[in-house]
């Protein structure tokens, strides 16, 4: 049974390491992939990968090669560890939850509204400092560059990512012949300038949240199987925890083979 349940567990934490790549790649991966710099889930996700792939190494080891202390500190360490990735999970479901855009009536694109999404991202979207940076990761994206030259026709057929439509463009609600005290307060905020246009308007800024309340749902999926995964291999590893003190205990000076050594010789005659 000792034998068994450590190579089931050395077995587990392999594919625990393994697994451990794609949750590094998949924050470096919306790390680079955004055009806004946006990482306050990038970053735990990273950390969190970085630590499986230690602990799964500890546990690989200890599992292995019967080291007790070793599994000790793995499974102290695997516990917290599924803590903190289902309470990463669960914070970035709460946070990024609420939202999506708005079909447009005769335009392939949607648009997106700051009240849309929850409290949290909306105080930490609108900091000066940290707009600033946002703002100048978007510009250096250059992704209004690709819209600048589409002509009125395109607007009508063509979609749009959601920094596109916050940020490139005014609401389309907008109506500059009308008075404009009854449209729309990013209406004001629109300019040509190409350094200028949307980037002030609260529409920027729901479609930076929605860009990312986008990536964190394809890698959800990922959580949530690392997450179930990490508590089978938990209570598979406290089993051989349990085997290994057991066995420690039961050959304290050097194993099985000093049992055999020690068994009485039997004389019959």
């Amino acid at each position: 049974m000792t034998r068994v349940s450590n190579t089931l567990i050395g077995f587990l934490n392999l594919l625990t390491l393994l697994a451990s790549i794609p949750i590094i790649a998949g924050g470096l991966w919306m790390a680079k992939s955004t055009a806004t710099c946006e990482s306050f889930l990038q970053r735990p996700l990273m950390v969190v990968g970085f630590v499986i792939l230690l602990v799964s190494l500890a546990g690989f080891i200890g599992a292995c090669y019967h080291v007790v202390w070793a599994l000790w500190l793995y499974l102290v360490v695997m516990l917290f560890l599924i803590i903190a990735l289902l309470a990463v999970t669960v914070f970035g479901f709460v946070v990024v939850g609420p939202g999506g855009g708005i079909q447009v009536p005769g335009r392939a694109y949607k648009e997106y509204h700051l009240q849309n999404y929850s409290p949290w991202l909306r105080k930490r979207i609108e900091k000066p400092n940290y707009w600033m940076t946002v703002r100048t990761c978007i510009l250096g994206s250059k992704t209004c560059a690709k819209i600048v030259m589409w002509t009125p026709a395109d607007y009508m057929v063509q979609n749009m990512s959601p920094i596109q439509s916050g940020c490139c463009k005014p609401p389309t609600s907008c109506d500059y012949q009308a008075p404009m005290m009854t449209q729309d307060p990013d209406c004001y905020k629109w300019s040509n300038d190409p350094n200028m246009l949307c980037y002030e308007c609260d529409s920027c800024k729901a479609g930076v949240i929605e860009d990312v309340r986008r990536d964190w749902h394809r890698l959800s999926v990922l959580n949530i199987i690392m997450v179930m995964l990490l508590i089978g291999i938990y209570f598979v590893g406290c089993c051989a925890f349990q085997n290994a003190k057991r066995a420690d205990s039961y050959y304290p000076y050097g194993g099985e083979s000093r049992m055999f050594k020690a068994r009485p010789k039997w004389n019959f005659y």
